[in-house]
């Protein structure tokens, strides 16, 4: 089947009598037994779920993963990941990653004896240059946030199997329906389940999908040990919005493709992976049938950055990305705000810089949009500067 019908082709319900069409959402704590001495195939909803299972099993499907696990949030499932490394271990995590990654491993793993490194790991010699005897983890994305920076996920996955570790990969930014990276060879696949999965910011979620059948009993027995898996009716969200998964993605990237040639002349250094002219253009052809639909771009201060998202009327001004509505964001105000100002800057972490999620509106009037808000900025006296290059 082509991906497209995968996000529809399941069953709904195994061994329902009733045969429902969609996913029936089972909204309970605990299941009867058939005896005291014997027992059925649920009995504890953090343990297991028919919903939940009819998620794990399409994710999976959709990944070709052994098996996948629904936790509460994104960060959830990252933190289960982590919790396969012990005391000494060492994480080599991308200098350029989500705040809420950073915190995670800064202010929880490291105390905990765990070691962790960051690097450009879109570039395969600095990735080398810096792991270590002791590293068992690497950890990037797919296409970072918010830099969009692209990976080469086959080369990471081989460094990483000579050093006798395993690459997780956070691919929330395309998800299965654009990449699936353990067919590149990673070893874990995370995403944000609340973003491009869901699509309708109405669900927070999060999923890993692993390959192999040991790791795969060790996430089960970390969701199941600290609880931290997905409710029945978030499951039930996030299996409607999947169904709409391929739609969605066809019209936001177009979308942000669009805007991205449009802004390109307006603006300082424009970043999406779609335009030709990105530096990470080619190699995600190679491993990816899309870019996603988030770019981001700088305009010279972060005053005129704010002027420009205040005065976006169809932008929702949000911390997160991949909803079916378009939003703008200050990452470093907001979503990378838990990385110290120290530590942006010696990552070259653009303060002025503007992200943009683009979802399913008419382009043409998130275009105008952006174009009164440009003549908003100017008309302050604080018009944007474009490179030359982009002029050109």
């Amino acid at each position: 089947m082509r991906p497209a019908t995968e996000l529809l082709a399941y069953e709904p319900a195994p061994g329902d009598p009733w045969q429902p069409v969609a996913a029936p959402l089972y909204q309970t704590a605990t299941f009867a037994q058939p005896s005291a001495l014997e027992n059925g195939t649920f009995d504890y909803t953090r343990s297991g779920n028919p919903t939940r299972r009819v998620l794990e099993q399409q994710v999976a499907r959709l990944e070709r993963a052994r098996a996948a696990f629904a936790f509460a949030s994104g960060m959830a499932a990252l933190t289960a990941v982590t919790r396969l490394l012990a005391p000494g271990d060492e994480l080599l995590a991308s200098d350029d990653l989500y705040g809420g990654s950073y915190r995670l491993f800064s202010r929880l793993l490291e105390p905990r004896g765990i070691r962790v490194r960051y690097a450009d790991l879109s570039d395969l010699d600095a990735t080398r240059a810096a792991m270590g005897p002791r590293t068992r983890l690497v950890h990037v994305e797919s296409i970072s946030n918010p830099l969009l920076r692209v990976a080469d996920l086959p080369g990471l996955a081989a460094l990483a199997r000579e050093r006798e570790a395993r690459l997780c990969v956070d691919a929330s930014a395309l998800s299965p329906h654009l990449q699936r990276p353990l067919e590149l060879g990673a070893d874990f696949v995370v995403h944000s389940a609340t973003k491009y999965l869901a699509g309708h910011a109405d669900a927070t979620a999060g999923v890993v999908s692993v390959g192999d059948a040991a790791l795969a009993e060790e996430l089960a027995f970390v969701q199941n040990a600290e609880g931290a898996a997905l409710a029945p009716f978030e499951c039930l969200l996030l299996l409607r919005g999947m169904a709409t998964l391929a739609l969605r993605l066809e019209r936001q990237q177009a979308n942000a493709l669009e805007l991205a040639r449009w802004l390109q002349p307006r603006v300082r250094r424009l970043r999406h992976p779609g335009l030709e002219s990105d530096p990470g253009h080619a190699l995600l052809r190679r491993q990816a049938a899309g870019a996603g639909a988030v770019l981001s771009f700088e305009t010279g201060s972060l005053e005129r950055s704010a002027a420009l998202v205040d005065a976006l009327e169809l932008f929702t001004t949000s911390v997160s990305f991949g909803s079916v509505r378009s939003t703008a964001s200050l990452p470093c105000r907001m979503s990378h705000a838990s990385i110290p100002p120290q530590v942006r800057r010696a990552r070259r972490l653009p303060e002025d810089l503007v992200r943009l999620s683009i979802g399913i509106e008419d382009v043409r009037d998130l275009r105008d949009d952006l174009e009164q808000a440009l003549h908003v900025v100017a008309q302050r006296g604080a018009s944007i500067e474009p490179w030359p290059a982009a002029r050109g």
